[in-house]
């Protein structure tokens, strides 16, 4: 086992090399989505008319003392950012001949970031601002769609992470797993990803404080609202959304703790959901809280992300694991 891992660490180097780019291109979507979240918090996702150039430039004049085009812009290029950075991924793949997972693992990236351009500029360009309309359903549809999107992208660079791992590629089994630690994940990762769609859709709907009060609806404690509108409800059915997630991940986490296969082959990376999980309990309430603070809106749309990433990736590593693999098949992996 160790003369595999050696080759593929030792013989092949470029892999190494591969790894630790992609994880590269993960902390650079993190400050996009920050960027892109901060917008949103700010309302400055129309501090430009026009796309893909700013106000007609790349460089628009003044965009760094004014708030709103600093947030907005910055947000721009840093999707170009990680354009390029795609592009170079999908390259690199292909040059040093990798498998076949990895090389669609990569254009699925490329493909998803272009898409996601696409979505933003759509959102800004069918705007009610830009279009004579009398409502905003398209510029917010298009920014939703925008929003989950970034999940989509954080997911894949996280499986690209995975399966470039040496844990990845030196994993071994020869004995049948439980499968429903696999079924498990997949159900908790849906969950988590419709949940971050109906976070988005609170945001842009601007319904993130249509219940001022955490964790009851009400001033004096109780958990139904008073009164009913589509903005209550939106916001009451994430607060519900992340009682089901709560649940699911629980149960998830209990069943990695029993596995002992699975906690020595994933580590102590099987608690980073987890971690996460606490982590946004606390920025959601700290939104109600704060009123809104800009900064903990956007922070906990960040840990939404690294919340459903880490979810999956333990997911996707989980299913690995049952997967019987011989000395043969780490060796096509590793070219």
């Amino acid at each position: 086992m160790q003369d595999i891992n050696n080759t593929y660490f030792n013989a092949e180097k470029t892999s190494l090399s591969f790894h630790v780019y992609c994880i590269f291109m993960l902390i650079t979507t993190t400050f996009l989505i920050y960027a892109g979240g901060f917008t949103t918090s700010i309302n400055a996702g129309m501090a430009f008319l026009d796309w893909p150039l700013s106000n007609g430039s790349l460089n628009p004049e003044g965009w760094i003392r004014d708030k709103d085009m600093a947030a907005e812009h910055s947000h721009r290029l840093l999707g170009m950012q990680l354009g390029i950075l795609s592009i170079v991924l999908v390259v690199w793949s292909f040059a040093t001949k990798t498998s076949r997972r990895i090389r669609f693992l990569a254009i699925s990236v490329l493909s998803v970031v272009v898409l996601q351009g696409m979505l933003g500029g759509l959102r800004v360009l069918l705007d009610r601002q830009n279009i004579d309309l009398g409502h905003n359903f398209m510029g917010r549809g298009f920014a939703v769609m925008h929003a989950c999107g970034a999940q989509i992208v954080v997911c894949l660079i996280t499986s690209l992470i995975v399966t470039t791992s040496k844990k990845w590629v030196s994993s071994v089994k020869t004995e049948k797993l439980d499968n429903s630690i696999y079924t498990l994940g997949v159900i908790a990762s849906a969950l988590i990803f419709f949940q971050v769609f109906l976070g988005a859709l609170m945001r842009h709907a601007k319904a993130a404080l249509a219940i001022p009060y955490f964790p009851f609806s009400t001033s004096d404690n109780s958990f139904l609202p008073v009164s009913w509108n589509w903005m209550v409800s939106l916001n009451f059915a994430h607060r519900v959304g992340a009682i089901v997630v709560t649940v699911v991940l629980v149960m998830l986490f209990y069943k990695l703790w029993k596995s002992s296969s699975h906690r020595n082959y994933i580590g102590y990376f099987v608690y980073v959901p987890a971690v996460f999980l606490f982590i946004q309990i606390y920025l959601g309430a700290l939104v109600i809280w704060s009123y809104k603070n800009e900064h903990a809106a956007t922070f906990h749309t960040i840990t939404g992300a690294f919340l459903l990433s880490s979810c999956w990736a333990v997911t996707y590593m989980s299913k690995r694991l049952c997967r019987k693999t011989s000395k043969k098949k780490i060796v096509q992996y590793a070219t």
